[in-house]
Protein backbone atom coordinates (compact mmCIF):
# COMPACT_ATOMS: atom_id res chain seq x y z
CA UNK A 1 0.00 0.00 0.00
CA UNK A 2 1.56 3.06 -0.91
CA UNK A 3 0.30 6.74 -0.65
CA UNK A 4 2.30 9.23 -2.59
CA UNK A 5 1.61 13.34 -3.07
CA UNK A 6 -0.42 12.30 -5.67
CA UNK A 7 -2.58 10.33 -3.83
CA UNK A 8 -2.59 11.68 -0.39
CA UNK A 9 -6.14 10.24 0.38
CA UNK A 10 -6.38 6.57 -1.01
CA UNK A 11 -10.13 6.86 -0.14
CA UNK A 12 -11.18 10.59 0.14
CA UNK A 13 -12.85 11.54 3.35
CA UNK A 14 -16.08 13.55 2.66
CA UNK A 15 -17.26 16.84 4.59
CA UNK A 16 -20.23 15.30 5.89
CA UNK A 17 -18.97 12.18 7.26
CA UNK A 18 -16.74 14.31 9.72
CA UNK A 19 -19.51 16.99 10.61
CA UNK A 20 -21.71 13.57 11.48
CA UNK A 21 -18.51 12.79 14.23
CA UNK A 22 -17.07 15.43 15.90
CA UNK A 23 -17.42 14.48 19.37
CA UNK A 24 -15.59 10.93 17.98
CA UNK A 25 -12.77 13.29 16.81
CA UNK A 26 -11.89 13.92 20.28
CA UNK A 27 -13.14 11.24 22.45
CA UNK A 28 -11.62 8.46 20.11
CA UNK A 29 -8.52 10.09 19.90
CA UNK A 30 -4.82 8.80 21.20
CA UNK A 31 -1.71 10.75 21.97
CA UNK A 32 0.74 10.44 19.77
CA UNK A 33 3.44 12.75 20.46
CA UNK A 34 3.63 14.85 23.68
CA UNK A 35 5.30 17.65 24.49
CA UNK A 36 8.90 17.53 26.03
CA UNK A 37 7.71 20.46 28.73
CA UNK A 38 4.67 20.41 30.20
CA UNK A 39 4.17 24.64 30.45
CA UNK A 40 1.37 26.66 28.52
CA UNK A 41 3.46 27.68 25.47
CA UNK A 42 5.43 24.23 25.15
CA UNK A 43 3.82 22.47 22.05
CA UNK A 44 4.21 18.88 20.26
CA UNK A 45 1.86 19.41 17.33
CA UNK A 46 1.57 21.43 13.74
CA UNK A 47 1.44 17.57 12.11
CA UNK A 48 2.11 16.19 8.43
CA UNK A 49 1.52 12.82 7.77
CA UNK A 50 1.97 10.56 4.55
CA UNK A 51 1.61 6.86 4.53
CA UNK A 52 4.40 4.86 2.30
CA UNK A 53 4.27 1.33 1.68
CA UNK A 54 2.65 0.51 5.40
CA UNK A 55 4.66 3.04 6.91
CA UNK A 56 3.30 5.71 8.76
CA UNK A 57 5.85 8.86 8.43
CA UNK A 58 4.72 12.06 10.49
CA UNK A 59 6.55 15.26 10.37
CA UNK A 60 5.30 18.06 13.47
CA UNK A 61 7.10 21.46 15.40
CA UNK A 62 8.28 21.44 19.11
CA UNK A 63 7.91 24.76 20.45
CA UNK A 64 9.13 25.79 23.60
CA UNK A 65 7.64 29.31 25.44
CA UNK A 66 8.00 32.88 24.29
CA UNK A 67 11.29 34.10 25.48
CA UNK A 68 12.54 30.16 25.65
CA UNK A 69 13.37 29.27 22.21
CA UNK A 70 9.63 29.34 20.66
CA UNK A 71 9.77 26.20 17.60
CA UNK A 72 13.04 25.04 18.23
CA UNK A 73 12.71 21.93 16.04
CA UNK A 74 11.27 19.73 13.08
CA UNK A 75 10.90 16.35 13.69
CA UNK A 76 10.17 13.10 11.37
CA UNK A 77 8.78 10.11 12.62
CA UNK A 78 7.81 6.55 11.83
CA UNK A 79 5.14 4.24 12.92
CA UNK A 80 3.53 0.87 11.94
CA UNK A 81 0.54 1.84 12.96
CA UNK A 82 0.19 5.62 13.22
CA UNK A 83 0.02 5.98 16.77
CA UNK A 84 3.21 4.71 18.59
CA UNK A 85 6.06 7.02 16.75
CA UNK A 86 9.79 6.67 16.60
CA UNK A 87 11.93 9.86 15.47
CA UNK A 88 14.31 9.22 12.77
CA UNK A 89 15.04 12.80 11.48
CA UNK A 90 15.28 16.06 14.00
CA UNK A 91 16.21 19.56 12.32
CA UNK A 92 17.00 22.41 14.23
CA UNK A 93 16.37 26.10 13.73
CA UNK A 94 19.96 26.65 14.22
CA UNK A 95 20.43 24.49 10.97
CA UNK A 96 18.04 27.07 9.02
CA UNK A 97 19.17 30.65 10.96
CA UNK A 98 15.72 30.91 12.16
CA UNK A 99 14.47 32.34 15.04
CA UNK A 100 11.60 30.34 15.19
CA UNK A 101 10.69 27.22 13.32
CA UNK A 102 6.88 26.41 12.43
CA UNK A 103 4.63 23.51 10.90
CA UNK A 104 6.48 21.57 8.46
CA UNK A 105 4.97 19.87 5.26
CA UNK A 106 6.13 16.44 4.54
CA UNK A 107 5.98 15.49 0.81
CA UNK A 108 6.42 11.94 -0.59
CA UNK A 109 6.82 12.54 -4.66
CA UNK A 110 5.32 10.34 -7.20
CA UNK A 111 8.86 10.07 -8.02
CA UNK A 112 9.83 8.53 -4.52
CA UNK A 113 11.83 11.24 -3.58
CA UNK A 114 11.00 13.20 0.07
CA UNK A 115 10.60 16.64 0.32
CA UNK A 116 10.80 18.70 3.90
CA UNK A 117 9.00 22.24 3.61
CA UNK A 118 9.97 23.96 7.02
CA UNK A 119 8.67 27.38 8.04
CA UNK A 120 11.23 29.75 9.45
CA UNK A 121 11.16 33.09 11.36
CA UNK A 122 13.74 35.65 10.55
CA UNK A 123 15.73 36.58 13.48
CA UNK A 124 14.64 40.07 15.04
CA UNK A 125 11.62 40.20 12.61
CA UNK A 126 7.72 39.29 12.37
CA UNK A 127 8.98 37.97 9.02
CA UNK A 128 8.91 34.29 8.14
CA UNK A 129 9.87 32.37 4.70
CA UNK A 130 9.15 28.79 3.83
CA UNK A 131 12.75 26.57 2.95
CA UNK A 132 12.82 23.46 1.29
CA UNK A 133 14.90 19.97 2.22
CA UNK A 134 14.99 17.27 -0.80
CA UNK A 135 16.56 13.99 -0.46
CA UNK A 136 16.08 10.12 -1.55
CA UNK A 137 15.15 9.29 2.05
CA UNK A 138 13.33 10.78 5.33
CA UNK A 139 16.60 10.24 7.19
CA UNK A 140 19.30 12.01 4.50
CA UNK A 141 16.85 15.37 4.42
CA UNK A 142 19.27 16.01 7.45
CA UNK A 143 22.38 16.58 5.21
CA UNK A 144 20.22 18.57 2.29
CA UNK A 145 20.83 22.05 1.74
CA UNK A 146 17.78 24.46 2.30
CA UNK A 147 16.41 26.16 -0.35
CA UNK A 148 13.96 29.21 0.03
CA UNK A 149 10.95 28.03 -1.85
CA UNK A 150 8.55 31.08 -0.83
CA UNK A 151 11.00 33.71 0.28
CA UNK A 152 7.25 36.28 1.75
CA UNK A 153 8.73 39.93 1.45
CA UNK A 154 9.08 43.32 3.32
CA UNK A 155 5.45 43.88 3.46
CA UNK A 156 4.73 40.00 3.77
CA UNK A 157 5.52 36.85 6.03
CA UNK A 158 4.89 33.27 4.47
CA UNK A 159 4.12 30.11 6.46
CA UNK A 160 2.66 26.58 7.09
CA UNK A 161 2.03 25.49 3.40
CA UNK A 162 -0.35 22.44 2.49
CA UNK A 163 0.67 20.86 -0.48
CA UNK A 164 -1.63 18.74 -3.07
CA UNK A 165 -0.79 17.66 -6.91
CA UNK A 166 -3.69 17.64 -8.76
CA UNK A 167 -3.55 16.83 -12.56
CA UNK A 168 -2.73 20.25 -13.81
CA UNK A 169 0.12 20.40 -11.37
CA UNK A 170 1.25 21.71 -7.80
CA UNK A 171 -0.72 23.42 -5.48
CA UNK A 172 0.16 25.39 -2.40
CA UNK A 173 -2.17 27.04 0.31
CA UNK A 174 0.06 29.23 2.90
CA UNK A 175 -1.00 31.26 5.64
CA UNK A 176 -0.04 35.33 4.94
CA UNK A 177 0.88 37.94 7.67
CA UNK A 178 0.85 41.62 6.57
CA UNK A 179 3.77 43.49 7.84
CA UNK A 180 2.44 46.50 7.27
CA UNK A 181 1.85 47.02 11.40
CA UNK A 182 4.44 45.72 13.91
CA UNK A 183 1.64 45.00 16.45
CA UNK A 184 -0.88 43.32 14.55
CA UNK A 185 1.31 40.61 12.69
CA UNK A 186 -0.97 37.81 13.98
CA UNK A 187 -3.32 38.58 10.86
CA UNK A 188 -3.33 36.22 8.76
CA UNK A 189 -5.15 35.48 5.33
CA UNK A 190 -4.85 31.73 3.01
CA UNK A 191 -3.41 32.28 -0.13
CA UNK A 192 -3.17 30.05 -3.34
CA UNK A 193 -0.17 28.98 -5.13
CA UNK A 194 0.52 26.75 -8.03
CA UNK A 195 3.48 25.01 -9.40
CA UNK A 196 5.32 23.30 -12.39
CA UNK A 197 7.86 21.54 -9.48
CA UNK A 198 7.08 22.30 -6.45
CA UNK A 199 9.67 24.92 -6.14
CA UNK A 200 9.06 27.96 -8.19
CA UNK A 201 5.62 29.26 -7.14
CA UNK A 202 3.43 32.04 -8.15
CA UNK A 203 0.29 33.05 -6.15
CA UNK A 204 -2.91 32.69 -7.56
CA UNK A 205 -5.03 34.70 -5.02
CA UNK A 206 -6.78 34.82 -1.73
CA UNK A 207 -8.25 31.42 -1.06
CA UNK A 208 -10.00 32.58 2.06
CA UNK A 209 -10.22 35.16 4.35
CA UNK A 210 -11.71 35.70 8.10
CA UNK A 211 -15.57 36.62 8.69
CA UNK A 212 -15.81 39.91 10.37
CA UNK A 213 -17.41 39.72 13.78
CA UNK A 214 -17.34 35.83 13.89
CA UNK A 215 -15.13 33.49 15.52
CA UNK A 216 -12.34 33.22 12.85
CA UNK A 217 -12.32 37.43 12.20
CA UNK A 218 -8.61 38.18 13.14
CA UNK A 219 -7.15 35.32 10.57
CA UNK A 220 -7.76 31.91 8.92
CA UNK A 221 -5.22 29.30 8.36
CA UNK A 222 -5.45 25.98 6.07
CA UNK A 223 -4.32 22.67 7.50
CA UNK A 224 -5.54 20.31 5.28
CA UNK A 225 -6.88 20.06 1.67
CA UNK A 226 -8.60 17.69 0.21
CA UNK A 227 -8.83 17.73 -3.36
CA UNK A 228 -11.89 16.65 -5.76
CA UNK A 229 -11.18 14.83 -8.78
CA UNK A 230 -11.35 17.84 -10.52
CA UNK A 231 -8.68 20.05 -8.84
CA UNK A 232 -9.24 22.90 -6.51
CA UNK A 233 -12.24 23.81 -8.04
CA UNK A 234 -13.86 20.89 -7.67
CA UNK A 235 -17.44 20.60 -6.01
CA UNK A 236 -16.21 18.44 -4.09
CA UNK A 237 -13.02 19.89 -2.77
CA UNK A 238 -12.75 20.81 0.47
CA UNK A 239 -10.41 22.20 3.72
CA UNK A 240 -10.26 22.37 7.24
CA UNK A 241 -8.56 25.62 8.34
CA UNK A 242 -7.65 27.05 11.80
CA UNK A 243 -9.02 30.73 13.05
CA UNK A 244 -9.27 32.90 15.14
CA UNK A 245 -11.59 35.79 16.51
CA UNK A 246 -8.72 38.17 18.15
CA UNK A 247 -5.14 38.58 18.42
CA UNK A 248 -4.96 37.05 22.34
CA UNK A 249 -6.69 34.18 20.44
CA UNK A 250 -3.12 33.33 19.23
CA UNK A 251 -1.48 30.13 18.93
CA UNK A 252 -4.83 28.60 20.50
CA UNK A 253 -7.04 28.45 17.19
CA UNK A 254 -10.13 26.30 16.93
CA UNK A 255 -11.06 24.33 13.52
CA UNK A 256 -13.50 25.31 10.94
CA UNK A 257 -14.93 23.96 7.73
CA UNK A 258 -14.32 25.38 4.12
CA UNK A 259 -15.35 24.24 0.51
CA UNK A 260 -14.11 25.30 -2.45
CA UNK A 261 -16.85 27.56 -4.13
CA UNK A 262 -15.56 26.55 -8.05
CA UNK A 263 -14.45 29.81 -8.77
CA UNK A 264 -10.55 31.17 -9.06
CA UNK A 265 -9.48 28.82 -6.05
CA UNK A 266 -11.90 30.83 -3.97
CA UNK A 267 -13.33 28.97 -0.53
CA UNK A 268 -16.17 29.85 1.73
CA UNK A 269 -16.59 28.79 5.44
CA UNK A 270 -19.34 26.74 6.84
CA UNK A 271 -21.26 29.02 9.05
CA UNK A 272 -21.73 28.11 12.81
CA UNK A 273 -18.11 27.41 13.20
CA UNK A 274 -15.88 26.36 14.65
CA UNK A 275 -16.42 23.01 13.90
CA UNK A 276 -13.26 21.10 16.34
CA UNK A 277 -12.11 22.78 19.63
CA UNK A 278 -10.29 20.88 22.60
CA UNK A 279 -12.59 20.39 25.64
CA UNK A 280 -9.68 22.21 27.78
CA UNK A 281 -9.53 25.94 28.10
CA UNK A 282 -9.25 28.04 26.13
CA UNK A 283 -9.98 25.12 23.54
CA UNK A 284 -7.08 25.01 20.67
CA UNK A 285 -7.31 22.67 18.29
CA UNK A 286 -5.64 23.61 15.13
CA UNK A 287 -3.17 21.97 12.30
CA UNK A 288 -5.41 18.83 11.48
CA UNK A 289 -3.95 17.01 8.70
CA UNK A 290 -5.42 13.61 7.62
CA UNK A 291 -4.62 10.06 5.53
CA UNK A 292 -7.52 8.34 3.72
CA UNK A 293 -7.57 4.68 4.03
CA UNK A 294 -8.36 1.80 1.51
CA UNK A 295 -10.15 0.19 3.90
CA UNK A 296 -12.83 3.48 3.50
CA UNK A 297 -11.11 4.62 6.94
CA UNK A 298 -9.16 8.31 7.93
CA UNK A 299 -6.33 9.05 10.11
CA UNK A 300 -6.70 11.97 11.19
CA UNK A 301 -4.00 14.09 13.33
CA UNK A 302 -4.02 17.18 15.07
CA UNK A 303 -2.71 19.50 17.68
CA UNK A 304 -4.82 20.58 21.37
CA UNK A 305 -4.38 22.25 24.40
CA UNK A 306 -4.20 20.16 27.00
CA UNK A 307 -5.32 20.47 30.50
CA UNK A 308 -2.26 21.61 31.45
CA UNK A 309 -2.02 24.61 28.59
CA UNK A 310 0.59 22.38 26.95
CA UNK A 311 -0.60 21.34 23.72
CA UNK A 312 -0.33 17.50 22.63
CA UNK A 313 -0.12 15.79 18.91
CA UNK A 314 -3.65 13.55 18.92
CA UNK A 315 -4.63 11.13 16.51
CA UNK A 316 -8.40 8.93 15.99
CA UNK A 317 -8.98 6.56 13.24
CA UNK A 318 -12.63 7.65 11.55
CA UNK A 319 -14.67 6.56 9.08
CA UNK A 320 -14.11 8.29 5.25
Amino acid sequence: MTSSLSSPFLVRPSAESLLARTDRFWDDAAVAVIPEDARPGAWAGGPSAQLVDGVWWLAYRLRRPVGEGRGYANVVARSPDGVRFEQVLRITRDDFGAESLERPALVHTPEGRWRLYVSCATPGSKHWRVDLLEAPSVAELGGARPVTVLPGSATAAVKDPVIRLADDGWHLWASVHPLDDPAATDRMTTEHATSSDGRDWTWQGTALTGTPGTWDARGVRFATVVLGRGGPDDAETWALYDGRATAEENWEERTGLARATGVGGRFDADPGGPLLASRHAPGGLRYADAVGLPDGTVRWFYEATRADGAHELRTVLLPS
